[in-house]
C-alpha cells in the first residue's frame, strides 16, 4: 500500500466501515472529506467530521504510518494546528499538535480484491497495466476522459510557445512565426528550425517577403547550408543576395552541423522544407492573423499548403539534381502542422486573450484530423483501442505517456474504474 492509495480511498470513502477512532474508541461519520490539497499543508481542507457526539470541521491529514507525521516535522510546523484528524494505514504512534493536543486518529482498510487490483497495476510490467480490464470499461467515461487528455496534451505542447512569447516579448506575430518555422521541422528538425527563426527577425525576413529569391537566400544563408563554393547559376545568385543582406541587417548563421539529413525520406530532408517555408512566407503576411480567421481545418490546410520554387522541382540539395517533382506540403504533413503547432498555438491564443471560441475552435480542428499512425496508437489498436480522429490520438498519447508508463494508474479514470468500478 502507498500514501497515494489512502488519499485515494479518503477522497471517494473506499475503505471498510464501521470507523472507530485510535484512542476512544469513539465511531467516526464522514460528513465531508475535505478538499485535495497539492500543496503545503495538510492532504484535505475543510473537512466535516463527526467522532461520537461531536461534530468537527478543519483538516485531515494522511499517512501510511503515524509515526510519520514526526518523520516529516509536522509536530513543528503550524500549519498542521488544525489538523481534526489523523488517517493513517497503521497506528504506530501518539500524535500531538504544537500544542500538546492529541490528534484523533483512524486506520482505514480497504477490500482485499479493490488492494490486489491495484498491487497488480502497481507491479506488472505490462506496456498497458491495466489491458486485462480495459475491454469492460465504459465508453462513455472513456470519451469523456480523452477530451481531458487531449486539453493536458495540448497545455504541455504550450510550454515552447510560452518561452518563445518571452523571448519576443509578448510578440505573438513574432512568436508563431517560430512555432510555424519549428513546425517544418517536423520531429528531426524542429529544433534547427526553431534556431534558424530565432536568428532571423520577422521583421527583416518582411522586409523582402516579395521576392522568394531574397526570402530564399535569408533562411538558406541563416541556416548555414549555402555551399561555399556555389557551381549553379541559381545557388551563386542566392549566395550574391545573401553576403549582401547578412552584411546590411548584421546576421549571423546558424551552425551547419545541427541539422539532420541521414536515413530521411528526399521530401522530408531540411532543405525541401527550408524552401517550402520560405515559399510561404513570400506569399503570405500576418500568418497569425488569417490563422485566427480560417473557420474549418480545411481552411488552415489552404492557407498553409504551400509549394517550391523551381529550382526545387529539380533539386533536393544543392547542385544535385533529380528527377522534377512536385514538393507541395501533403495532406499527411499539413495534418501533422495541424496538430503539432497550428491547435496549441490557436488554443493558447485564444485563451491569453480571453476568446474561448478560438480554443473551441482549436478542439474541433483537432476532431476534424485524422488520427495518427505512430507506435504508440499501433499499441492502443493492440488492445482494441481505435482513435477516431486527432483528438482521440493525441489523448492516447498523453494516456500512455503520462500515466500508464508513469504508473499514475490512481490519477486516470480507467485506472480509478479498474481499482473500483464505483469511482468515476
Amino acid at each position: 500500500m502507498t500514501e497515494d492509495f489512502l488519499h485515494f480511498l479518503w477522497k471517494n470513502g473506499l475503505y471498510s466501515t464501521p470507523l472507530t477512532e485510535c484512542y476512544s474508541g469513539s465511531t467516526i461519520e464522514v460528513l465531508n472529506p475535505g478538499l485535495h490539497n497539492r500543496d503545503q499543508g495538510p492532504d484535505f481542507f475543510n473537512a466535516r467530521i463527526r467522532i461520537g457526539d461531536t461534530v468537527w470541521a478543519g483538516n485531515v491529514e494522511i499517512h501510511l504510518r503515524s509515526s510519520d507525521w514526526l518523520r516529516h516535522r509536522h509536530h513543528t510546523d503550524d500549519h498542521y494546528n488544525n489538523v481534526i484528524l489523523h488517517v493513517v494505514g497503521q497506528n504506530d504512534a501518539e500524535i500531538r499538535d504544537q500544542n500538546g493536543r492529541l490528534i484523533p486518529a483512524v486506520e482505514i482498510r480497504c477490500p482485499d480484491d479493490m488492494l490486489e487490483r491495484y498491487q497488480f497495476l502497481m507491479t506488472t510490467d505490462r506496456w498497458l497495466p491495466c489491458q486485462s480490464y480495459i475491454a469492460g470499461i465504459d465508453p462513455f467515461v472513456m470519451q469523456q476522459w480523452y477530451e481531458s487528455l487531449a486539453v493536458e496534451r495540448l497545455e504541455c505542447k504550450t510550454t515552447t510557445i510560452v518561452e518563445n512569447l518571452r523571448l519576443t516579448q509578448n510578440n505573438w506575430e513574432e512568436s508563431f512565426y517560430y512555432t510555424v518555422a519549428q513546425s517544418f521541422g517536423f520531429k528531426t528538425n524542429s529544433q534547427p528550425f526553431l534556431m534558424l527563426a530565432q536568428s532571423l527577425p520577422l521583421n527583416v525576413i518582411a522586409h523582402h517577403k516579395n521576392s522568394l529569391t531574397q526570402v530564399e537566400a535569408l533562411l538558406f544563408g541563416q541556416a548555414g547550408l549555402l555551399p561555399a563554393e556555389p557551381a549553379d547559376d541559381y545557388t551563386q545568385l542566392l549566395v550574391r543576395e545573401y553576403n549582401h543582406l547578412k552584411t546590411k541587417y548584421k546576421l549571423e548563421p546558424i551552425e551547419s552541423h545541427v541539422w539532420k539529413f541521414a536515413r530521411m525520406r528526399p521530401g522530408n530532408l531540411p532543405t525541401v522544407r527550408i524552401a517550402q517555408l520560405a515559399s510561404l512566407i513570400s506569399k503570405s503576411s500576418a500568418l497569425l492573423s488569417k490563422m485566427v480567421e480560417c473557420q474549418t481545418v480545411d481552411d488552415v490546410k489552404r492557407l498553409f499548403s504551400t509549394s517550391v520554387s523551381e529550382y526545387w522541382l529539380t533539386h533536393y540539395v544543392f547542385e544535385k539534381t533529380s528527377a522534377r517533382k512536385d514538393k507541395n506540403l501533403g495532406d499527411s504533413s499539413l495534418n501533422l502542422l495541424v496538430i503539432n503547432a497550428f491547435v496549441p498555438f490557436m488554443f493558447h491564443y485564444g485563451k491569453n486573450i480571453g476568446k474561448p471560441e478560438l480554443i473551441a475552435r482549436a478542439m474541433q480542428w483537432l476532431e476534424d484530423v485524422p488520427d495518427e499512425k505512430n507506435t504508440i496508437i499501433s499499441q492502443w489498436e493492440k488492445f482494441g483501442i481505435k482513435a477516431k480522429c486527432a483528438l482521440e490520438s493525441q489523448a492516447l498519447i498523453q494516456l500512455a505517456n503520462c500515466y500508464c508508463h508513469k504508473k499514475q494508474c490512481l490519477k486516470c479514470r480507467i485506472g480509478r474504474q479498474v481499482i473500483s468500478p464505483v469511482v468515476r
